[in-house]
């Protein structure tokens, strides 16, 4: 089955999508990413305030098969994140670019997610992935 991409969001090669929301970037796991852990049980978040350089883990997330660290798309702050997906992270399995987002982000340098690949980019990857 065909994964959903958001089209207006950037991708890393570890799955995580991100996106220009006013002066933040919001961030999540890729739709491909829920799909293949399936059922996610646990997310860890990090703190408001804490700081992150591009590439970096930021988080986790694991499911009843694996665990898997979550990465920075841009270096910056974490501005808020979403404590829903404590008691509720099969939200990410839901909707991972919408009520799934995990972190928001004050970037250092918003120009930093042009670094990252468009939907079309993470689409081609995805479809060499599966060759």
């Amino acid at each position: 089955m065909a994964s959903k991409i958001d089209p207006s969001a950037r991708y890393l090669k570890t799955h995580e999508w991100a996106r220009i929301e006013g002066d933040e970037i919001v961030c999540g796991i890729s739709d491909h990413a829920q799909a293949a852990m399936n059922d996610l049980v646990y997310v860890e978040l990090p703190q408001v305030g804490a700081t992150y350089k591009a590439g970096e883990v930021f988080g986790v997330v694991e499911s009843v098969k694996a665990a898997s660290d979550v990465y920075m798309p841009v270096s910056g702050t974490i501005t808020a994140v979403n404590s829903r997906l404590e008691s509720a992270p099969e939200t990410i399995n839901k909707d991972p670019y919408q009520a799934g987002w995990m972190i928001r982000i004050k970037p250092d340098n918003p120009a930093d997610l042009d670094n990252l690949m468009d939907a079309a980019a993470y689409e081609q990857m995805l479809k060499e992935e599966e060759a």
